[in-house]
């Protein structure tokens, strides 16, 4: 860290919150270079590179310290434009860290305001794990309520999960008032679909999906780990992951991407 730009450092120590928003990774040249081998490292090179040039940034003395750090690079967001709206899918991959019920809509929120949309097309929540070796229908349906609130008021048009096997898919099927649209599959836990969780996708028109993300996103060592290395400051310790929010923008015509990243909550460990 510059010796004479020391106010990242300072801002860090007095934040309550810290907000990271790694930007399009589609356009950033030095993310492009990566060929990360899980989404995992992904991450942990987005929050280091970001970190860093944030950092870098030379940044006016201002006498105010926010309890909201926004650790973002301006000219790395891709914003959407009211008139290529229709003509793109906004989708996200909601993992939380925690239970805290708040952090569905803040995420939801911030998400929208990044990339200047009222309405996400697409949401899949992966829960934090469970206390018990095995998930339930209990476990799930806090956070489905939030997601149906955030449906009812237009901020998402769809809702999804991930990692249900048939039984709990049908369970939160039968429950819940806004039915999920998708459920994403894992195949590296299950190679083939399983014929009962095909069945029942078809029957009820949910979409099955696959993915490779790992149960734990980032352990919390791995992401101080990542915020130290970025802000060159051994120092940070007290900060612990609250969500991840992976987005993606797709030219539905092309089916390309118009725009990737994630955007990255965190709460100061109060002593």
């Amino acid at each position: 860290m510059d010796p004479q730009n020391t106010e990242p450092k300072v801002l860090l120590s007095r934040a309550k919150t810290f907000r990271l928003h790694t930007g399009n990774l589609v356009n950033r040249s030095r993310m492009k270079k990566k060929c990360p081998c899980s989404t995992s490292e992904e991450l942990r090179d987005c929050i280091q590179a970001t970190m860093t040039d944030w950092v870098s940034m030379k940044k006016a003395a201002s006498p105010d310290f926010p309890d909201v750090l926004d650790c973002s690079l301006p000219e790395a967001t891709d914003a959407i434009t009211p008139e290529e709206r229709e003509e793109l899918k906004v989708s996200v991959k909601l993992f939380l860290c925690e239970a805290g019920l708040s952090a569905i809509r803040d995420a939801v929120d911030l998400a929208c305001q990044t990339l200047a949309v009222s309405q996400l097309d697409s949401v899949i929540i992966a829960p934090p794990p469970p206390l018990e070796a095995d998930q339930s229908l209990a476990h799930l349906q806090p956070a489905w309520e939030q997601l149906e609130a955030l449906v009812r008021s237009q901020k998402i048009a769809a809702i999804g999960t991930s990692d249900l096997d048939k039984d709990l898919l049908e369970q939160l099927y039968n429950w819940a008032q806004v039915k999920p649209s998708s459920n994403q599959v894992n195949l590296a836990s299950c190679c083939v679909m399983p014929p009962d969780l095909t069945a029942f996708a078809k029957e009820f028109d949910i979409q099955l999906l696959t993915h490779s993300d790992p149960k734990e996103l980032m352990s919390a060592e791995t992401f101080l780990e990542a915020m130290r290395d970025g802000a060159q400051d051994q120092s940070i310790a007290d900060w612990r992951l609250e969500w991840v929010l992976r987005y993606s923008v797709i030219v539905k015509s092309r089916g390309i991407f118009k725009s990737k990243g994630y955007l990255v909550s965190a709460k100061r460990v109060e002593p």
